[in-house]
């Protein structure tokens, strides 16, 4: 088989449609059920990322692409279902093993050591450091040189993050844009082979924006697999390869950004079933019935408060002032003088 010479090459052959299979496959999850009492917050039947590509998952607020990601990388368990990272199970597997697997995530909220240096942020993202033992923490001669080739890793990175005049600043005076940076370049310091980033533009200053697009693509031409989640649509169409979108927990739809943005199934989720489609009569019809049908149980309800079984009807209605019958006539002359009950009369 001849290698594709771009991403896009990679889904040539695939099919547009939810769980479609893919070439090569670097995440692969079956049958992943989360549910909160009797809420079902994710229901993924099949799903496959594929390596080398970015891969965008998104879908309408509440869609169960966050508690996905926790699936995926330990921090949630799911009732049922397993997925396998380069063919290894992760299922049931802590958050670090997962990340010393390659598989490493950013968060909505960054999760950067405020009172730490931003150096200090990048060295703890390095795995297997010797100086982490307790008892080799104590012999410095032992992880010392370990320790310089980390730090030269994180200065090349915050140099390509623009990060490197803030290294000695606490995390904690980054500004959001700026932590959100620290945190994809920390993530690196792990040297994983698949990213999954989770909304990694919500909350950044526009004018970092374009910086965060470009380091996304560098990923992808360093060899890494990207996931990500986001809202802003201009971003996915942007510098995703391949879109999945949730609803309901579901996987409804997976293709080229071009084809899921005009999928009528990704607009119902979205926008709701047949938002711009115009009502038959037979509709009409119906929607003018249950609106009349609700008008009347209004008028019973009102009735039934004012203590009759029945709505008001045309008799019970009083005679408009100044039209006296005769009869109440007579009844008004005749009772000139009213005894009051404090025995006082009023003419």
């Amino acid at each position: 088989m001849t290698a594709p010479s771009t991403a896009h090459d990679l889904f040539a052959d695939v099919p547009r449609k939810p769980g479609a299979p893919k070439r090569d496959p670097i995440l692969v999850a079956d049958n992943v059920v989360r549910r909160f009492g009797g809420l079902t917050a994710v229901d993924v039947e099949h799903v496959e990322i594929q390596r080398g590509a970015i891969t965008a998952l998104i879908g309408p607020n509440g869609a169960g692409k966050t508690t996905f990601f926790n699936l995926l990388t330990g921090f949630d368990r799911a009732q049922t279902g397993k997925w396998a990272f380069e063919s290894h199970q992760l299922a049931g597997q802590p958050p670090y093993r997962i990340a010393r697997a390659g598989l490493v995530r950013t968060f909505q909220l960054t999760k950067a050591l405020t009172r730490l240096s931003v150096m200090e942020n990048m060295r703890l993202g390095a795995t297997d450091q010797l100086g982490e033992r307790a008892w080799r923490a104590l012999l410095p001669w032992l992880w010392n040189k370990q320790e310089k080739t980390v730090t030269e890793r994180a200065e090349q990175l915050l140099t390509r993050f623009k990060l490197d005049h803030m290294r000695g600043e606490y995390a904690g005076e980054l500004s959001g844009g700026q932590r959100k940076l620290l945190e994809m370049a920390r993530a690196l310091m792990a040297e994983p082979t698949l990213v999954m980033l989770d909304e990694p533009m919500a909350g950044v200053n526009p004018a970092l924006t374009q910086s965060l697009l470009g380091h996304v693509k560098d990923l992808r031409d360093m060899g890494m697999t990207v996931l990500f989640v986001e809202h802003d649509m201009d971003m996915v169409c942007d510098i995703s390869d391949w879109v999945i979108v949730m609803a309901q927990g579901r996987v409804v739809s997976e293709g080229p950004p071009d084809a899921v943005m005009a999928d009528p199934v990704v607009i119902d989720a979205y926008l709701g079933s047949h938002h711009d489609a115009p009502l038959t009569e037979a509709e009409e019809e119906r929607q003018l019935a249950e609106i009349e049908a609700d008008l009347i149980d209004d008028d019973v309800s009102a009735a039934t408060v004012n203590g009759d079984d029945s709505p008001p009807s045309s008799s019970d209605t009083p005679p408009p002032s100044g039209r006296a019958s005769s009869s109440g006539a007579e009844s008004s002359s005749s009772a000139d003088a009213t005894e009051t009950p404090a025995g006082k009369e009023t003419r």
